[in-house]
């Protein structure tokens, strides 16, 4: 159970580029990174305004000369510092992940960074290779994978509990985009710009997570192909699409499906996997992400609660407020900056045992998550024909 105790022997100096005032993504950060005291925020680059940046820097605590105009001057200022910074997070949009990604690797820093990791597969590449040249941690927001139930399910696939697996079914599909509100907000104006989003909307900002939930649950399949068809039904957003949907054969024969959607009307959130074995299914919402649907051939379903006793140990470590209480967003983002600062940590240490025993979303999750756009665009660009996976 994590109890607010740090799980480092030392809090990471860490930093932020982006994340500002006017950011929608920023607070989550802090908020998990802090939450333990496995971080300490020293500095910042919170915005591309420097003077606004500042004072939103000044706002949360952070020392007027480490209120930076710009990464790179914060780079190259706190590696002078015998009190630098150790890490930073990557907090803005995407067509800069991978310029300031590979900065910071070059300046010997971990690096958290929001996804898509970057746009192109070789860029992935290039970063992950670097990140292993310089034993350097970079860590993916995935924070949805934080909720104790995932964990839970995880579990249950590893043990045997489903059996073989045949069918995933992963959806995320709201309706905050079903009319066109990017011409009266700025983030979502940027999501479906190509020059800032990258090669797609949806699949990117939204069909990454369910892919690696999916992932985490299920780490012994890999997809060996897919098919994927895009749509854009609100004027303005060709050639990214606000709709998309595709089919992914695993290397074991399982089949699985995903709608990705910012139209489906009505709709708050809706990301959505079922999970279907030979034996049993699992059903998760992210919702209601303390429950987890189990339903075993010849049994009555049960619906499994979060901190229950019942639960296997590897889910209750996520544990933070007790049984009976709801779990929320910050619990799940907190949980993962936990398994983030032990990575550090452990890298720094060289503490190789401690490594393979921890799972975080890490540069491999990164790419994976920008190979698995890059063939929906394919295939669906070419008339959603089935393209091979690697």
């Amino acid at each position: 159970m994590r109890m607010g105790v740090s799980q480092v022997k030392r809090p990471i100096r860490w930093g932020m580029v982006g994340g500002g005032a006017t950011s929608n993504i920023g607070y989550s950060h802090r908020s998990a990174a802090l939450r333990d005291r496995n971080f300490e925020l020293l500095a910042g680059a919170f915005d591309v305004d420097a003077g606004r940046g500042h004072a939103f820097g000044l706002q949360i605590g952070v020392a007027p000369d480490r209120c930076y105009a710009t990464y790179r001057e914060m780079f190259g200022a706190e590696a002078k510092r015998t009190d630098g910074l150790q890490a930073v997070t990557v907090a803005t949009p995407n067509s800069s992940h991978y310029e300031i990604t590979r900065a910071a690797l070059e300046a010997g820093l971990h690096v958290v960074c929001e996804k898509p990791l970057c746009f192109t597969v070789a860029e992935a590449e290039t970063l992950r290779d670097l990140a292993r040249a310089q034993r350097r941690v970079v860590g993916v927001a995935y924070g949805y994978s934080g909720y104790q139930m995932i964990e839970q399910a995880r579990e249950m696939v590893a043990r045997g509990d489903l059996g073989e697996i045949r069918l995933v079914n992963l959806q995320f599909a709201h309706g905050g985009g079903s009319q066109r509100v990017e011409t009266s907000s700025a983030a979502a104006q940027w999501r479906v710009d190509p020059r800032i989003a990258g090669p797609s909307f949806v699949l990117g900002d939204l069909g990454t997570h369910p892919i690696y939930l999916a992932r985490t649950i299920l780490p012994h399949l890999a997809i060996k192909r897919l098919m994927c068809a895009r749509q854009s039904f609100v004027g303005g957003r060709a050639p990214l699409e606000d709709n998309a949907v595709a089919l992914m054969q695993y290397d074991n024969g399982a089949f699985a499906n995903i709608w990705c959607s910012a139209v489906n009307a009505g709709a708050s959130h809706s990301q959505r996997l079922r999970i279907v074995g030979s034996r049993a299914s699992l059903e998760w919402w992210d919702e209601h992400p303390n429950q987890l649907i189990y339903e075993a051939t010849g049994e009555a379903p049960r619906v499994l609660d979060r901190a229950a006793a019942y639960l296997y140990p590897q889910a209750l470590e996520d544990d933070r407020i007790g049984g009976g209480h709801p779990e929320g967003y910050f619990d799940a983002w907190s949980n993962l900056y936990a398994r983030f600062a032990i990575a550090m940590e452990a890298t720094d240490e060289n503490d190789t045992t401690r490594l393979e025993s921890l799972r975080y979303a890490d540069v491999e999750a990164g790419l994976d998550g920008v190979r698995w756009v890059a063939a929906c665009v394919r295939s669906a660009d070419a008339g959603g024909i089935w393209v091979d996976y690697i």
